[in-house]
């Protein structure tokens, strides 16, 4: 029987012995996020993104410098190895000019191993930290503006986060490959000046015709990509409102719209490709002039008698290695530069509108602990601190509710008819992480990440964690915190799911906590223990519970009838 491999990647019998070296994380690292100022360009945006990584960048550049230079190096020692073994017939310089031959492919072939390895390790750090940005200003902006993100930002945290990544390569690959030419053009004057001096001169005048080159193909990629970015918005935003759509019988309307959309966006992809073409077509054409005139001249100074026959090969295999560096200059890194900026200033717009703050008086700050009150059609539910208030309500009703407590941004725009004050100021008018430090709700549909039970509850204390599992009647499955729960929580039951949920809400410690319909999947034997011990873990916070469980409802201190009459409380 064959053992498993202890790294578990899956390796076969004759490699699982090997020592992993530089294997990632589990987690990835705490970073700080990136920062967008009101006045900051997309170049330079893409250059802070660019430089961000030094500490993985800085050794990967030189690795890729040791890679390409080697190549480049290769048809040098095959030069001298002719000139100085084959030519004199010395065994012993021929024995010696293959072991560094062979030396020299070692150290290319593992420093580009190791290249590759640390730009995919910094592509993905670069796009955690643009996609935790944009996340965090989405989904926690400043100012009381918040509002749902628009479909666009699927293009914008997909696509243009991938190529503003992408170009922290810039810093790597393109220095790597102007050091190779760099060493070519040496290599060249050292074999005979003249070939050396018209690399020197004519590879910034190539360099600099691709660049020409590329400008229009830079403002159309931005072009295209706001067209792209549209049309994926749309999309989403027609499959998230299908049902009002639907409603309104708009279904016609909607199809017409998304065909227009979806027409230009592939007439503006079809003019990018064309562009694309020509520039590949024009960059080739100018690689392709140079480097046959560096081969000719090369030839004629071969056949002149100006160069040997180990001379001349290195010259042509140096020429011939000259042109994928600046092939891949004018292929990779020049369209890879114009798509990073036309994405970062397509972030930079979502950074700076999720950021935006209105100008306003400034507003005293709620207490530590608010009176909470929520006005909807029917009453009003108010909540003093410490309390421990029950709401009765039909779905429909006790559904708004928490969806408002949940956003009471997105609450105000929809017109749901549900308001929600803190200390008597309106909520959406409170920044969201202000609001968020106080009000914390539980939503009726349970979503556990996946990984341990201890990775989905977190407390300020052992003991609080312990009090919030025995209220929420999770000791006879939690014994082990670190056990798995599987994909969102499938290796549980559903009403483990449910009160793993209760009990994560409970050891937030929040100092006002909604509770929507918790226990719904419960036991009713469980129900009860649930009932008896939510109020003793929430002394001196205020909890306001939405249920229609008469065991629940029955351990508040009040409870507010919203299905009788408008404004009755019914005492318990």
């Amino acid at each position: 029987m064959t053992r498993a491999d202890p790294a578990g990647l899956g390796r076969g019998p004759l490699t699982r012995w090997l020592p992993v070296l530089g294997q990632a994380g589990g987690e990835p690292p705490d970073l700080p996020l990136f920062e967008a100022g009101p006045d900051e360009r997309p170049g330079r945006f893409v250059a802070r993104v660019i430089f961000s990584l030094p500490r993985i960048t800085v050794p990967a550049m030189l690795l890729a410098i040791t890679w390409q230079v080697g190549e480049s190096a290769v048809p040098v020692v095959m030069g001298l190895a002719i000139d100085r073994a084959l030519a004199t017939g010395d065994a012993r310089q021929l024995v010696l000019w293959i072991a560094v031959l062979a030396a020299l492919y070692v150290a290319l072939t593992t420093a580009a191993r190791l290249t590759n390895r640390l730009n995919a390790y910094a592509i993905q750090l670069l796009q955690h930290r643009l996609r935790a940005a944009l996340s965090a200003r989405v989904l926690h902006p400043d100012g009381a503006t918040a509002r749902a993100p628009g479909g666009g930002v699927v293009s914008v945290m997909t696509t243009d986060v991938a190529r503003l990544a992408n170009a922290g390569l810039l810093v790597v690959l393109p220095i790597a490959r102007v050091t190779a030419i760099g060493f070519i053009a040496v290599s060249l004057l050292v074999t005979y000046w003249p070939l050396g001096v018209v690399v020197l001169l004519g590879a910034p005048v190539a360099v600099w015709s691709m660049g020409r080159l590329s400008a229009r193909l830079s403002h159309d990629t931005r072009a295209y990509q706001d067209l792209l970015a549209g049309t994926v918005g749309r999309a989403a935003d027609l499959v998230a409102g299908y049902r009002v759509i639907k409603g309104v019988r708009a279904e016609a309307e909607a199809t017409r719209r998304y065909r227009r959309d979806s027409q230009a966006t592939l007439a503006g992809a079809q003019r990018n490709a064309g562009l694309l073409g020509r520039f590949l077509v024009g960059s080739g054409a100018v690689n392709g002039v140079f480097v046959a005139a560096v081969t000719g001249l090369a030839g004629w100074f071969a056949v002149d008698g100006r160069l040997s026959v180990g001379g001349f090969i290195a010259a042509v295999g140096l020429t011939q290695a000259l042109l994928p560096q600046m092939r891949w200059i004018a292929s990779a890194s020049i369209p890879n530069l114009a798509g990073a900026r036309a994405s970062s200033g397509r972030i930079l717009d979502v950074l700076r509108d999720a950021g935006a703050t209105p100008d306003s008086p400034s507003l005293p700050r709620v207490a530590p602990l608010p009176v909470l009150e929520v006005s909807v059609l029917g009453g009003t539910v108010r909540v003093k601190p410490g309390e421990f208030v029950g709401v009765r309500a039909d779905d429909r009703t006790a559904a708004r509710i928490a969806g408002a407590l949940t956003n009471p941004y997105l609450a105000s725009e929809t017109g749901d008819g549900v308001e929600v004050r803190l200390d008597g100021r309106p909520a959406r008018e409170l920044a969201a992480a202000e609001y968020r430090s106080q009000v914390t709700v539980a939503p009726h549909h349970v979503t556990l990440f996946s990984g341990s039970l201890r990775d989905n509850l977190s407390a300020r204390s052992p003991r609080l964690l312990d009090a919030a599992l025995r209220a929420a009647a999770c000791t006879d499955f939690a014994t082990d915190l670190d056990s798995p729960v599987g994909e969102n929580g499938n290796r549980l039951s559903g009403g483990q799911r449910q009160r793993v949920a209760l009990a994560r809400a409970l050891a937030s410690d929040a100092p006002v906590l909604v509770l929507h319909d918790p226990t719904t999947a419960v036991d009713s034997v469980t129900e009860q223990a649930v009932a008896a011990r939510i109020s003793g873990v929430r002394a001196g916070r205020s909890t306001l519970l939405i249920a229609s469980s008469p065991a629940l409802l029955g351990g508040c201190d009040r409870v507010v009838d919203l299905g009788a009459a408008p404004g009755r409380t019914v005492a318990t």
